[in-house]
């Protein structure tokens, strides 16, 4: 009896662990872009970041808007910076107000950009940063 219970456990392990765990993102107004950017925090666009609490938003490889902000220290979050409640449409590209990503459109919700959760059904999509040095980060998905 033990050497069945030693063999489900093991199992119940291997099945267990996820090689990203965490929430899934399966947003439908949203598509899941892959790309990856760096950014030079001593560019002036870009040197908000440098400072807690100072989001900005920018747009890579033409067409992905992005929320970003420093936390604190090496601590960045990054969100994709289009409404996550409705499909892309011309006011849907979310707004910064303070701590907050607001939607420009009719449904007017406000996201916060420490964890990315508003009163809706769906959170912003996060992304994912990496610090290269003291003065680059990557952004990526």
């Amino acid at each position: 009896m033990k050497k069945y219970f030693i063999i489900f456990m093991v199992i119940g392990l291997l099945f267990g662990c996820e090689k990203d765990s965490g929430r899934t993102y399966n947003n439908p107004y949203l598509p899941n872009y892959s790309f990856s950017a760096t950014i030079n925090l001593n560019l002036p666009g870009y040197s908000g970041l440098n400072s807690n609490s100072n989001p900005i938003m920018f747009t890579v490889d033409g067409d992905i808007n992005i929320v970003m902000m420093k936390v604190a220290g090496t601590d960045y979050r990054a969100w994709n910076g289009n409404c996550p409640n409705q499909a892309p449409t011309a006011c849907s590209k979310l707004s910064i107000q303070g701590l907050s990503a607001k939607c420009n459109c009719e449904d007017g919700y406000a996201y916060s950009l420490f964890d990315g959760t508003a009163a809706a059904q769906y959170g912003m999509i996060p992304y994912r940063v990496e610090v290269l040095n003291s003065s680059t980060i990557r952004v990526y998905n």
